[in-house]
């Protein structure tokens, strides 16, 4: 098979760990016979610096003209530490989603066995959790209407949802828990916000529609509780881009690392694939960022976009094996790991292609 993949890699780490994950797509593509051509693109920090825009015109259609992005991460202490900007990272990022018509962004929080020591949660209370997040990533309080007025004193965001907007993303959600356990808990704030009344009306008017699937409404504190005091209860999540934002980087915590989580963030045209963690410049340069997120993202991308199972499987158990056989990343090592079995950016990305 033929495709044409977009590596993105951003800023700060993220051009070190799309590295290794633009090389277990080279080795899948060996392994199975498949065709992947690449091209490189500028996003955030990296392409205002270059470019002055941090979404160039440039890089928007080659986005369109993949079949799949590869994606790293934006942003730089530079904004970070000056609120007055008016060029920023993020906004690449969100323009990307918005024109690309981005409006689902699936989360999966799967445990990895061998990282049950890894997290600060209590092993009993982590082991068998397997979470899919559905986070609505075009509308909300990030795209609404925003300013300042009296002089710049006060500062106003908008929360603004449509039907369609909610149902759209209610319905792919819906979908995915018929192929799980046929459970989907809708996460709304619905006792205070107009936006959630809404959402929680879009999905209750949806579910009979999905008579074989368990719905549950909670408030967005109560499921941000839960998660940590039992998330094996949880199936399918879908929930507001704000709270799922918030609630998936919390879920970080089940698998043990932000750097064990992928993303696809997927809807009418070319599917983005990148890890949860930001760009941390607090690490960049030193390889020892873990890529595994990356790599499950390029597993992800082979899956979603490219229908490629086999090969996505094949990604995923290279990883685990890697895990198994007891080799860590800084962010997942514990006390017990031996220096010897904490390795570097480069180096992990090496044991897993010698698994695949």
């Amino acid at each position: 098979m033929k495709k044409h993949i977009l590596i993105v890699p951003g800023d700060g780490i993220g051009q070190e760990v799309t590295a290794v994950g633009k090389k277990v797509l080279e080795k899948i593509a060996e392994k199975f016979n498949h065709e992947f051509t690449y091209d490189e693109a500028l996003i955030g920090h990296e392409a205002i610096e270059a470019t002055g825009n941090p979404l160039p015109d440039e890089t928007l259609e080659k986005m369109r003209a993949s079949d799949a992005v590869l994606f790293g991460a934006v942003g730089h202490p530079k904004y970070d530490n000056d609120p007055s900007a008016k060029v920023r990272p993020e906004q690449g990022l969100l323009k990307m989603r918005k024109e690309l018509g981005l409006y689902a962004n699936l989360r999966p929080i799967k445990l990895f066995d061998e990282l049950l020591s890894a997290s600060s949660i209590k092993p009993e209370i982590l082991q068998g959790s397997d979470i899919l997040f559905f986070r609505e990533l075009t509308g909300d309080i990030y795209f609404g209407e925003k300013g300042r007025k009296d002089d710049g004193n006060y500062a106003y965001d908008i929360a603004a949802y449509s039907k369609y907007e909610v149902e759209r993303i209610a319905r792919r959600a819906f979908e995915a828990a018929r192929t799980r356990r046929k459970k989907l808990c809708s996460v709304d704030k619905a006792n205070v916000l107009e936006t959630s009344r809404l959402w929680r009306e879009v999905v209750q008017a949806l579910a009979p529609e999905y008579p074989d699937v368990e719905v549950e409404h909670l408030f967005v504190d109560a499921a941000a509780m839960m998660l940590i005091k039992n998330p094996k209860r949880f199936d399918v999540v879908v929930t507001a881009n704000l709270f799922g934002d918030i609630l998936t980087d919390e879920a970080s915590q089940i698998a043990g690392s932000m750097g064990m989580l992928a993303s696809a963030s997927v809807g009418d045209s070319t599917g983005v694939y990148e890890p949860i963690h930001g760009s941390a410049h607090d690490i960049t340069g030193q390889g020892v960022a873990n890529p595994m997120a990356s790599v499950l993202s390029a597993a992800l991308l082979l899956d979603i976009s490219f229908g490629m199972k086999q090969e996505a499987e094949a990604v995923i158990a290279a990883v685990d094996q890697v895990l198994k056989a007891g080799f860590r990343t800084g962010d997942i090592a514990d006390a017990s790991t031996p220096k010897d079995m904490i390795l570097g950016t480069e180096a992990i990305g090496e044991e897993i292609l010698r698994r695949l």
